[in-house]
């Protein structure tokens, strides 16, 4: 399976961590002045982050992890816990690499069922909810996904006519959007609901969605300010545990993106999604789980 997975981004837990917690922390490294691997293993169980997203399985990532409370060896794999398996992250049906997706997502599968762990670990990719093409009302939408990066404030900042900052925030007094037995309060939820809508259209109406990836940058770009940005995570950390309209009181898995500050990612904007600042100061207070 190495070779297979060099080509994924994995979404990993410890068997340690309850279900009960929702949330999780992206781990990426496209920066030249962030911490070791052992060092964010660390920073992440004395702030109780107990599950991870890592975007490929390289060696260093994975022998920190080794024996920490989310051990990652996939020769372990009765020891440890992996949720899902991603084969591509963000991947649209024009890009010269989306013809290669589905063939990949049916190795792996097929790999998995051969260690007899098709139970344990699903195979999917994942989107962002351009692919969902009109997303109001949010039942208006007919896509089959299961991991999904969903970014109220891109949504935003490519409409702030139409929607709300409060409504991109969670901190909207009252319902903004009606749509059938539905009353929508944050946009959050009507684009997760939107993708939910697009799984009953397909016939799958059960299947549940992961949100692979949700932040707001602190700085570089409107309304990207460090106030916004804590809001947003706190705001979204408590939201996820209580549901959608359409799958309320069903806890929502959501990896918040992302842990550090990313120096040398190309666009300004994406620089500025951590959790933590490179020196592993947290910019925001937050209590996960």
């Amino acid at each position: 399976m190495a070779p297979i997975l060099l080509l994924l981004a994995l979404l990993i837990s410890s068997l340690g961590i309850t279900e009960a917690q929702s949330t999780g922390v992206c781990y990426g490294k496209n920066g030249n002045n962030l911490p070791s691997e052992q060092e964010v293993v660390s920073l992440c169980e004395t702030n109780g982050i107990g599950r991870m997203r890592i975007y490929n399985p390289d060696q260093q990532t994975l022998h920190a992890i080794r024996g920490s409370s989310t051990e990652l060896i996939l020769a372990y794999a009765s020891d440890v816990k992996f949720r899902h398996i991603a084969v591509g992250n963000e991947v649209h049906p024009g890009d010269a690499n989306a013809k290669y997706v589905l063939p990949a997502m049916q190795n792996v599968h097929n790999a998995i069922v051969a260690a007899n762990l098709q139970d344990q670990i699903k195979v999917s990719t994942a989107i962002d909810t351009t692919l969902l093409g009109i997303s109001y009302p949010p039942s208006n939408d007919s896509f089959t996904p299961l991991l999904a990066n969903i970014y109220p404030y891109f949504s935003y900042t490519n409409d702030p006519q139409s929607i709300s900052l409060e409504y991109a925030l969670f901190t909207e007094a009252g319902i903004v959007v009606t749509d059938g037995q539905y009353g929508y309060q944050n946009l959050f939820d009507a684009l997760l609901d939107s993708l939910y809508s697009a799984l009953e259209k397909a016939g799958s109406p059960n299947l549940q969605i992961v949100v692979s990836e949700s932040g707001w940058p602190s700085e570089g770009g409107d309304v990207a300010t460090v106030n916004n940005a804590g809001t947003y995570y706190r705001n979204l950390i408590n939201h996820v545990k209580q549901g959608t309209p359409k799958k309320s009181g069903q806890a929502v898995e959501t990896f918040l993106f992302s842990m550090f500050d990313e120096n040398l990612k190309e666009a300004e904007i994406e620089q500025h999604f951590g959790l933590f600042l490179p020196n592993k100061q947290p910019k925001y207070q937050i209590t996960f789980g």
